[in-house]
Order: C-alpha cells, then structure tokens, then sequence
C-alpha cells in the first residue's frame, strides 16, 4: 500500500484493505488519497470490537466520558485550519465555510461533554396510586450498546460530531460509516479520539461502499440504535430492517420561509442569499422555497436577484469563494435537467441556470409552480424559487404542501401572526425572523413526515440513545 492509502480503523488500529478507491475533490478531480474499502467480514469485527468495548464504556464514570470529549475539543482546537482545509479539499466545501462547521464540531462535542454529566432520572411518588403506599420509585437513563452512525457528505466534521458526541457522553460505543466522498475528516476524528483517551474499540471506522455494507451493519444484533442521515429513501429501507432496534433518521427536506410584508427588505436579503446558497445549497435545511406577499414580491425579486449575482463561484481553497462545485459532476447534471425541466415546464430564469463540470451556477427561478421538481422535491442544489402569496393563510398552505417538514422560517414583525403561523406550520422547527437554514447545536433538531424520525441536538440525541430504567424499593416502615 502506498502512503495515500487509508485503512479501516478497527479496535484501535489501522488496518489498510487490498480493495480500494480512488477519493477525488469536487472541484478539481485531483487525487486526495486511496481509500480502504471494507467489506462485511470487517463489519462483524467492528461491531464485535464495539461490543467488547461496550462493557468498558458503561462502567466509565460521567467525569472520566465528559474529559475524553473535552480533550477532543481541544485538540480540535489545535488543529482548526488542518481540519478545515481536509473538508474543504473533500467536500468542495469553501475554506470560509468549512472554518465555520470545524469551530460548531468544537462546540458541539463540548456541548457533549457537558451533558454527560447531566444525564438525569426521577423519582415518582408511588403512593400516588392506591397500593403504592411504602414504596420508593426512581428512573434513570442507561447507555443501549452498540450504535451504528451512517453519515453524508455536506457536514462531514459536525455531522459525525452529533452522533459520536451524545453517544460517548452517554456511555455506548459506535461504529461509524462516513459518506464515500467524506472518509478524511472522518479517519482524522479517530486518530484524535483515541490521542484523547477513547479506549480502544470504542470507535470503529469502516470506509466504502455503504450499498454493500448496510444490511449487515443494521441487521447484527449487537447493534442496539441506527443513526442516519441522507436521503428518505434510504431512511425508509433503514427503517424497515432495523426491526425493534432504535432508530434516529434525519431526512431530506425542501425548506420554506414566508416573508411577510411588514419586514425590512434591506436587512433580510443578505440573509435570505446566504440561506439558499451557503455549501452550493447542499445542506438539509438550505433555503428551498421562499413565499413573498404580493404587495413586496417584485422589490424581494430584484433585490434578491441582485446580491446572487454579486457571488463568487470557485476554488474552495480561495478565501474569496462564496460557493465551489457541488460533490460530483453527476450531481451537477441532475440539478441541470432539474433547472431544465423546470424552464420548459414554465419557470423563468432570475438568474444563473448554468453549469460546468461539477460548478453550477446560483440559480433564482420565478414562475414556479408546486408541481415541479424545483419546488415539490429535495433540490439540495443552488437553487431557490420565489413564489408571491395573497394571504398569511394561503402562504402556509402553500409550505405545507409538501412530503416534508423540517425546518420552516417566517419573516414577521407582529409576533401574534408568527406565534399563529408557528402553530400551523407542519414542520419539526419554525424559526421566527430568520431563515430555516439556521441551527445552533443544542436545540432539538428533526423532522416530521418524510423529513425523518426522532431528535438530534446533543441533549436530545443522549435521550434517543438511552433506555430508561424504573426502579421500585418496598420499605420495611
């Protein structure tokens, strides 16, 4: 094997594969590295290591799982612009941009620190029920085991960081997939865990074809909890095979904002750009669909048309670039015909509507009707449609005609309106003046209908990665 290749990292060793694949970043096809490719054999001694490491991690005291992560943090810390240049190389991924999720991946694993020690129970008062006289009852939370983390390619650092974080801090063991494109980043966590005194086993590592390693990896019984996200499509075959295991899914989304028209045009449409165009659109809560009232939909137009334009598309490594290409030219070919279709179908070009290789140009697409692509499907792309609405009524039908319901975002200055907007909107998050591409790393984060199942955001996460044990104590007086 030759120095680019990287191995498998099993029980706390490198372990490189004769199978391998050639990783290449978006922007310029170069050559990064050779990737070890596992195959199922080396998925049993993943989960066989994670569940030996198990018996180790649920006997960690809090304090000791709460100063691993801390560590972590800091050596993150230490290696911010390295990190941050490996997810702008892998993911295409603007070096602004990727500086941006290295320091949200410190925070959050640090959020993870700090919730290990607040893993807390209840007592409940027995004697509130006729037979429950002279009795003590408490919970508290056990850590479920093995978890299996299947994770995408758009935040390959923070991503990871809210899946291995929650399940360290409380007590579990995981065995991680990185996405193809992604394994880098994902290798670099596992040499730091362990420099932070993760003991061995705890964090395994299989790189590859996730086609080929999934039903092994979500069938084993060892395996007590599945975490993905991507696409719904594969949500649902995770869904179907994982039997009575737990199941955490963060699914697509075609995100929406209404903007009223009581709000300042001028303050919101830097915002409103960065929402739609921030990663080339390749973020689940990238600003899909914006419903403009009428009576300030042709000034929003023109304005918004007018700062896309000013962006900068390029090298990632540029600290000039405001969006690079997207993660393969496939990709880039599907978000063309999209646009295509869309045109044909009877949008119109506000502007951009190009591409090059793997580079697609910012699009802004009017005339758009819920029927196409565009509108009614996940684009995950550069691409935005704005819409005009008579009504607050009708401009929330409008988002809820849609399979999904992640997060939402409303433009508003009378906070009656946004609080009744908010109780209407089907969606697992409503962000009230401000776009729906926004998440700090502590709030409750998921979907509702085809936008996944449960709860991340670290607190919520530990609670999807724990089982609740009641204990009663009958007293002799």
């Amino acid at each position: 094997m030759n120095e680019m290749t990287k191995g498998l990292f099993l029980n706390g060793k490198w372990v490189a594969r004769d199978r391998t694949y050639p990783l290449h970043a978006p922007y310029d096809g170069k050559q990064l590295a050779t990737i070890s490719m596992a195959d199922t054999d080396d998925v049993k001694r993943a989960i066989e290591g994670a569940y030996q490491a198990y018996q180790t991690m649920r006997q960690m005291p809090a304090h000791q799982r709460a100063e691993i992560l801390y560590r972590l943090a800091d050596l993150l810390q230490e290696r911010k612009e390295q990190l941050a240049r490996i997810v702008a190389e892998e993911a295409g991924k603007p070096i602004r941009t990727a500086r941006a999720e290295v320091a949200r991946t410190i925070v959050t694993y640090r959020f993870a620190a700090e919730e290990a020690k607040r893993i807390y129970g209840e007592t409940i008062p027995m004697d509130a029920a006729p037979g429950g006289e002279h009795r003590l009852g408490m919970t508290w939370r056990e850590p479920l085991g093995v978890v299996v983390a299947i994770t995408p390619f758009n935040f390959p650092l923070n991503l990871v960081a809210h899946k291995l974080g929650p399940a360290f801090a409380a007590g579990n063991t995981v065995v991680l997939k990185p996405a193809e494109q992604t394994p880098l980043s994902a290798l670099q966590i596992a040499e730091l865990f362990q420099q932070a005194g993760l003991p061995d086993g705890a964090l395994q590592v299989l790189t590859g074809s996730g086609r080929e390693l999934s039903d092994a990896l979500i069938t084993d019984q060892r395996v007590k909890k599945v975490t993905f996200t991507g696409s719904a499509a594969v949500g649902k075959l995770i869904k179907a095979k994982a039997g009575l295991r737990k199941v955490t899914l963060e699914l697509g989304s075609n995100s929406a904002l209404i903007v009223e028209p009581d709000v300042s045009l001028d303050q919101i449409i830097p915002r409103c750009v960065e929402g739609a165009f921030t990663y080339a659109g390749q973020v689940c809560i990238s600003l899909q669909r914006i419903y403009v009232h009428e009576s300030i939909y042709e000034p929003f137009s023109s304005a918004f048309i007018e700062q896309t334009r000013r962006l900068q598309v390029g090298d990632p490594l540029l600290e000039t670039t405001d969006i690079s290409a997207v993660i393969h030219e496939r990709e880039a070919e599907r978000i063309q015909s999209w646009i295509d279709q869309a045109v044909q179908a009877g949008a119109s070009l506000g502007c951009g509507g190009t591409s090059e290789g793997s580079r697609v140009t910012p699009t802004v697409l009017l005339d758009v009707t819920p029927d196409m692509a565009v509108s009614c499907e996940e684009a995950f792309a550069p691409i935005v449609s704005i819409v005009p609405y008579k009504d607050l009524p009708e401009a929330i039908n409008l988002v809820n005609d849609s399979v999904y319901g992640l997060n939402v975002g409303i433009y508003s200055r009378d906070i009656d309106r946004a609080l009744y907007a908010a109780r209407q909107l089907e969606a697992g998050g409503v962000i009230v003046n401000d776009i729906p591409t926004f998440r700090v790393d502590h709030m409750p984060y998921g979907g509702v209908k085809e936008s996944g199942y449960g709860r991340e955001g670290v607190k919520y996460a530990m609670q999807e990665m724990t089982e609740v044990k009641f204990v009663s104590i009958k007293t002799s007086l």
